[in-house]
């Protein structure tokens, strides 16, 4: 008979092995400024899936910067454009511009003329509303 080997794993190579074998999720991406613009106000941004950000672009009067990737397109707005309003659902509101669950970083698809990065809050707050069949916050009656 052949002699058997055994091949002891030490608690720190299985450690290892499970984090090489464990996909981590992907780190966040921040929408930037294109070169020539500035953010006075700073960046936040309006994430809308693309079947609705399509829609939403004829009733927009102006457009800044927006980036799309395969499911969804970003706005870029001035910082706290979330202050009183309420998004509606499917929109996501991210704070400083931040694509957290983005595998690479998005492309830029629309670049306005002119020095700022900005789509109007308002306008396009209205638009995702008219599209989603949503009521303006400010439009509701409160008891």
């Amino acid at each position: 008979m052949g002699v058997v080997t055994t091949r002891t794993m030490h608690l720190d190579s299985l450690v290892g092995l499970a984090r090489r074998r464990v996909p981590r999720p992907p780190s966040p991406v921040r929408l930037g400024v294109p070169a020539g613009m500035t953010a006075p106000l700073g960046c936040d941004a309006v994430a809308v899936p693309e079947a609705f950000a399509r829609a939403m672009t004829a009733r927009l009067p102006r457009m800044g910067c927006v980036y799309a990737d395969e499911a969804h397109w970003w706005w870029l707005v001035p910082s706290d454009s979330d202050v009183a309003l309420e998004w509606p659902a499917p929109a996501r509101y991210t704070a400083g511009a931040v694509v957290l669950d983005a595998r690479r970083a998005p492309d830029l698809i629309h670049c306005p003329d002119g020095s700022v990065p900005y789509t109007p809050p308002i306008p396009l707050y209205l638009a995702l509303c008219r599209v989603t069949g949503t009521t303006p916050a400010w439009s509701t009656t409160r008891a």
